[in-house]
């Protein structure tokens, strides 16, 4: 199937662009008519914790970077413990300021497959609420869903919804110890329905904004997968993940892990963010 072939890695999870430390930092600023009423995908108001949404901005910043950029990632699935299957992209992200997507056109990637090379050729794209598929041997760019499962444990829309403050509404549940530190555990509810997971619970390190783990879960709160952030490096001025282990809700030794590099900033033209550019790209 194409879908199963299909894997796309964005801002979620990479690394990013310079910012403030923690103690500097300015929360972001959204749209008025966002902050006075977040809502959820019933269009029910939701009341956002302000507490919990500069936590979630300053961990979307550590994740991503809020300007356009360009990064290589390695998808590697194991089972049993053993590595069954790789691939490696080549992603351009571009974020939209409010001024020019409000809130729901923050980001757009163009995905480029690289290995195995039977791929390459292959290319997608995303402009936040959809996503499009295109291989040599189609006509045309076909629409996919975001649910679709990709490589092991990963699916869609786990590289294009990265911005969580954006796609969530978020609850400061309390702190508590994480590994060798202290998290804010933060609860996040879906804004729309194209986002791919209904709810998240997320923990933060205390100290330096560093995403620790977040676990995706159904409507009823059914952990599907669970994520875990590592190998912080300096990458474009500060510390910044590099790898993402994404367990199997049920079997632990079931698990892909996303490995990050040559990251940098890179600035493309709208054109390449096109359905009819992927066609160009061979």
């Amino acid at each position: 199937m194409i879908h199963r072939k299909v894997a796309l890695v964005a801002a979620l999870l990479v690394s990013a662009a310079s910012a403030a430390s923690a103690d500097e930092a300015v929360p972001l600023a959204l749209p008025a008519s966002a902050a006075a009423a977040p809502a959820s995908e019933s269009g029910a108001p939701v009341q956002q914790d302000a507490q919990a949404q500069h936590i979630i901005r300053m961990a979307d910043r550590v994740r991503a970077p809020d300007q356009p950029f360009r990064y290589s990632v390695k998808l590697s699935e194991f089972q049993g413990g053993k590595s069954v299957n790789q691939q490696t992209l080549d992603i351009s992200m571009r974020f939209y300021k409010f001024s020019e997507r409000a809130l729901k056109g923050d980001a757009r990637a163009l995905v480029r497959f690289v290995e195995p090379v039977r791929d390459k050729g292959k290319a997608m794209l995303s402009d936040y609420e959809k996503m499009w598929y295109y291989a040599p041997d189609l006509r045309r760019p076909i629409p996919i869903s975001k649910q679709q499962r990709l490589i092991g444990q990963i699916s869609n829309g786990d590289v294009v919804a990265a911005d969580f403050d954006y796609s969530y509404v978020s609850q400061l549940q309390g702190e508590e110890p994480c590994g060798k530190t202290t998290c804010y555990r933060v609860a996040l509810q879906r804004r729309w329905p194209f986002v791919t997971y209904p709810k998240i619970m997320y923990w933060v390190e205390k100290d330096t904004f560093y995403p620790y783990r977040a676990d995706f879960m159904s409507d009823s709160g059914v952990v599907i997968k669970r994520s875990y952030y590592s190998d912080f490096r300096s990458e474009l001025g500060q510390m910044r993940p590099h790898r993402i282990v994404v367990e199997d809700s049920l079997r632990k030794d079931n698990y892909t892990t996303m490995d990050y590099s040559d990251v940098r900033y890179e600035s493309l033209p709208d054109s390449y963010f096109q359905i009819d550019y992927l066609m160009r790209l061979n």
